[in-house]
């Protein structure tokens, strides 16, 4: 497992990762969502979820939060940013830090 990346997401979305080389898989659903990342949690370092999954996953997604890998990031679909990408990051930030450094709402 040496830097692989994928992608989970809508067809339309993760088409521009695919083009990268990413490992792309199609989801329509939270629920397929979920039954791929438990299949490639193990096979991939770095994995991509679009914000329209990942929200709903929360609770689901912060069993990989106690482990070094995968790391999964929350990036914008087709459709735009909801916000959660920069929710969860700052999140993480005052966690690690103790203070939001970067947003300072």
């Amino acid at each position: 497992m040496t830097g692989k990346m994928a992608i989970v997401g809508d067809g339309d979305s993760i088409m521009v990762f695919k083009a990268a080389g990413i490992a792309a898989f199609p989801a329509e659903n939270e629920a397929k969502a979920r039954d791929i990342l438990r299949r490639i949690a193990k096979e991939y370092k770095i994995i991509f979820l679009t914000e329209e999954l990942a929200r709903p996953l929360s609770e689901f997604l912060k069993r990989f939060d106690e482990e070094p890998y995968p790391v999964i990031l929350s990036v914008p679909s087709k459709n735009g940013s909801t916000g959660h990408g920069t929710e969860l990051l700052k999140n993480a930030m005052e966690r690690a830090l103790g203070v939001d450094i970067l947003f300072n709402d």
